[in-house]
């Protein structure tokens, strides 16, 4: 509550300044927005170019909407068709009547976009690859985690299965241990966190999804190395709803199997005739989507205020967000291993095994070097802090446009996780195996913790271990540019700063329980050769200790030079980025001892990027690009050779290429590219069980080379008026070029990322009903580098359907009824990170992350 309270009492000077407001001369736009067949679109998006000022389309497809006197562009867009640009002369006290017709674009190619570029420009014209979803579409795919959105992009792979955080998404073949290492992820054009590496919690454990969100652009490819954090696979940017001259409210309630209940709030208008505002939020209860007896509960709010001036050709805007929630983390389980068939197990009481984490190991506390450490695992993954932001936009009177934002974070964070197995067995043991391979007597008792009675003699039982993370992050982020148009020719010339500080304190503990959903906490005692009563397993807990506990900063400065050229047939993009990092590291060698490894490392490096697009005609262009790039290996990764003395800290190399083609013409969009990935000296981190420490975890570091060759396709078709065919398809060819130490992994596929993937699906939009299905396929591919596992393919089928009630005066229920993983499919996402290339497919259970299993939703949205 401290932190929320200090960043609104810090809010409150720029609230005040954003509040002040002249008189403008003021006149009217209005008329109406139909499409190819005279049909309104209903909701259809109109405003002023770089602005707040518009409105949206009633329920007749009229408009209307009050705008300062001079000359606008204004932009009519509908999500479907393609948007439409007007130069608009607006007098004092006067209507201009502008009636518009939009084409059917449901790839969005004429959408404008603003990620991937430093001027605004439409999809079609943008020579890199890139995928819009508007906040409708959003809303629909939204189930269980980031992965459910961006599973629908082609040449991403994306794995949800550990809930709603800590999504793992690879792009392209490039290697990685998931989460975000290549694509950092945005919202409002500002990182959510500016460096990957200081500790493994995902970027998306600072932010949620909520319905304030207006759209995704996602940029794939070397060109997003140029922009705002630096990318060298690609940027995933969400754009929060900005209130506009009209008053908009949304109230959704949603309920799902497994006790969930949440609900989202958007509401956004003007203050006044210069400034808007906008507020969204959630909150959330949740005893699912697998049985734990663990719940989870929290909420997240945000909201922005803008102040427009200079004639509503400038803007300043004020971004804030406080979250404080939490939600649990499934990590792979042991599953039945029939002749290769990987299925979801059978416990001791016969019912089948969907998760192993369990509300019974919640109470445990145990000594360390600095006091008694008391177990938040009940807690699952924590976040509770917040942000604030200013954007500046500010256009002179000679082309000159300057774009400035500063953004201030503190985080506390919690990532508490239960482990896939002891470290040494990792799977469920016979009791007289469980005794022997412990050195205990095979007298010893098993008993119940919850009841006291006697566990049954064939029961097996299932060591685990938890993983209790600390890591507090606070983060400082700037970035200014200034951008001259001179004839054809957009020159940006700007900088970023970044300064990241976190915190990685670990605890890590053994429990037993019996082998079940949900496992209950056994005991195991016996008599030794004293005659002493001796408990192993007091109320299942075994042992536990501290393991690290250090604090990394990185430091980030970035210069970077661009030049968009729009000619009538060619647009080309070039520019260039110098950054350096530097880091500074500092680890406790011994838990409790007081003495310290620390050090600084820093390295710099440059990218370049060039682009060009050729306009065949009004239906097709044709594009390339080429990137060199580079990646700062992960600070946690740094090791030391001698006290005080880091080990080496060189940037790996990025090479990238891409042609491709957009085509739209009515009832047909279509993009397609081939691309080329090549990437050198990755230092890649996994955590892995401690061969020379049992039961511990340690971080294990390869060097590796990597090339990828592949092709994408993304592709919609318009049947009839209102039912449109869409899918995408993603082929890829990797490999090691080069692996430090492990040379037989050379010509190896790179871990947990298919061959093939694609999605097909169907859409519908008849009056007041809507309905969207579609069917997610993901290839087979390996569970680690060398190989050895071999994890089928699988589809994820999902389904979407809602009837929308007109309650008049421009308000709406929709109900509505979405249905993830439909045909309840249990395909295995990943083996175990743990065993690494030390996992093997045979054996009677594989230790593996099956996809969530079905679960329905039940949503009802108010818009007035």
């Amino acid at each position: 509550m401290k932190k929320s309270i200090y960043i609104f009492q810090h809010s409150l000077p720029i609230l005040f300044l954003l509040l002040t407001t002249g008189l403008l001369a003021q006149g009217t736009i209005a008329g109406s927005i139909n499409d190819d067949d005279g049909e309104p679109l209903i909701g259809a998006s109109v405003f002023i170019k770089d602005s707040s000022t518009g409105t949206t389309a009633d329920f007749d497809g009229n408009y209307s909407f009050s705008a300062p006197a001079g000359d606008h562009v204004v932009i009519a867009s509908f999500v479907g068709y393609g948007s439409k640009s007007f130069n608009v002369s607006v007098k004092d006290g006067e209507t201009t009547v502008l009636d518009i017709v939009l084409g059917t674009d449901n790839l969005a190619l004429d959408e404008v976009v603003v990620t991937g570029t430093f001027s605004g420009r439409s999809q079609k014209e943008s020579p890199i690859s890139m995928t819009f979803l508007s906040g409708a579409q959003l809303q629909k795919l939204a189930s269980n985690s980031q992965a459910d959105i961006l599973r629908t992009v082609p040449g991403i792979t994306a794995e949800g299965g550990g809930g709603e955080v800590a999504s793992n998404v690879f792009v392209r073949g490039m290697p990685s241990g998931g989460q975000y290492q290549f694509t950092p992820l945005q919202v409002d054009g500002m990182p959510v966190l500016s460096t990957f590496g200081l500790n493994s919690s995902a970027h998306d454990v600072y932010f949620r999804n909520d319905i304030g969100i207006r759209n995704l652009e996602f940029v794939r490819g070397g060109a997003s190395t140029l922009f705002g954090a630096g990318s060298v696979a690609g940027i995933i940017n969400y754009s929060s709803v900005i209130g506009s001259s009209e008053e908009k409210n949304r109230v959704q309630l949603e309920w799902a199997q497994g006790g969930r209940a949440k609900m989202d709030f958007l509401t956004s208008g003007p203050i006044n005739e210069t400034t808007f505002y906008a507020i969204s939020g959630f909150y959330r209860y949740d005893n699912g989507p697998l049985e734990t007896g663990l719940p989870t509960k929290g909420y997240q709010l945000r909201g922005n205020i803008r102040k427009l001036f200079n004639n509503g050709k400038s803007s300043v805007t004020l971004y804030t967000q406080y979250i404080d929630d939490n939600v649990q983390f499934y990590l792979p389980y042991p599953l039945a291993n029939d002749q290769g068939q990987k299925e979801r197990p059978e416990g001791n009481d016969g019912e089948t095994i969907y998760t192993l984490l369990t509300g019974a190991a919640t109470d445990f506390s145990f000594d360390t070097p600095n006091g008694r450490f008391e177990t938040p695992i009940g807690n699952g993954v924590t976040t509770k802090g917040g942000l604030v932001m200013i954007d500046l936009k500010h256009a002179f009177e000679n082309d000159w446009r300057l774009s400035s934002k500063v953004k201030a974070a503190k985080y506390d964070h919690w990532f508490n996780l239960f482990l896939d197995g002891d470290g040494s067995h990792n799977t469920p043991e016979a009791q007289a195996d469980y005794l022997a391979d412990r050195g205990l007597p095979a007298d010893a008792s098993f008993t119940y913790v919850d009841n006291g009675t006697a566990m049954d003699s064939k029961d097996l039982l299932f060591e685990n271990r938890v993983l209790d993370r600390e890591r507090p992050m606070e983060e400082m982020v700037g970035e200014i540019n200034l951008t001259k148009t001179i004839g054809n020719h957009n020159f940006t010339i700007g900088t970023f700063l970044s300064n990241t500080v976190a915190e990685d304190n670990n605890w890590i503990w053994n429990f037993v329980g019996d082998f079940s959903n949900s496992p209950r906490m056994v005991s195991i005692a016996y008599t030794d050769s004293l005659g002493n009563d001796v408990v192993y397993s007091p109320g299942g807990f075994i042992d536990g200790r501290q393991t690290s506990n250090k604090v990394l900063q990185s430091i980030k400065t970035a210069v970077y030079v661009a030049d968009e050229f729009k000619g009538e047939k060619f647009n080309f993009d070039i520019g260039l980025r110098w950054e350096k990092a530097s880091g500074i590291l500092s680890a406790e060698t011994g838990i409790g001892s007081n003495t310290f490894n620390k050090g600084n490392v820093s390295a710099s490096d440059f990218a370049v990027a060039l682009a060009g697009l050729y306009k065949m005609n009004e239906n097709a262009n044709l594009y390339a690009n080429a990137s060199k790039g580079y990646f700062f290996p992960e600070l946690r990764g740094v090791k030391f050779s001698s006290p005080g003395s880091p080990q080496t800290y060189e940037t790996e190399g990025i090479l990238q290429g891409e042609v491709g083609i957009k085509y739209a013409k009515k009832k047909f969009s279509a993009t397609g590219a081939l691309f080329f990935v090549g990437l050198s000296d990755r230092r890649s981190v996994d955590f892995i069980n401690d061969p020379n420490n049992p039961g511990n975890v340690i971080e294990e570091i390869s060097v590796q080379s990597t090339r990828t060759l592949g092709v994408e396709a993304n592709l919609n078709y318009i049947i009839t008026k209102g039912i449109s065919l869409y899918g995408n398809a993603t082929f890829q060819d990797h490999e090691f070029t080069e692996v430090e130490g492990n040379p037989d992994q050379v010509g190896n596929e790179l871990r947990r990322q298919p061959n093939f993937m694609g999605l097909v699906g169907i859409s519908l939009e008849r009056g007041a009903f809507d309905f969207d299905a579609s069917s997610n396929f993901l290839g087979s591919k390996f569970a680690n580098d060398a190989n050895t596992v071999e994890l089928e393919g699988f589809n994820i089928v999902r389904l979407d359907a809602g009837y929308t009630l007109d309650l008049g005066k421009k308000q709406s229920l929709r109900l509505g009824v979405s249905v993830f993983n439909l045909l309840d499919a249990a395909g295995v996402t990943e083996g175990s990170p743990r065993q690494g290339n030390t996992q093997i497919g045979g054996g009677e259970y594989f230790v593996g992350r099956p996809i969530l299993p079905r679960r329905i939703f039940v949503r009802a949205a108010f818009d007035f």
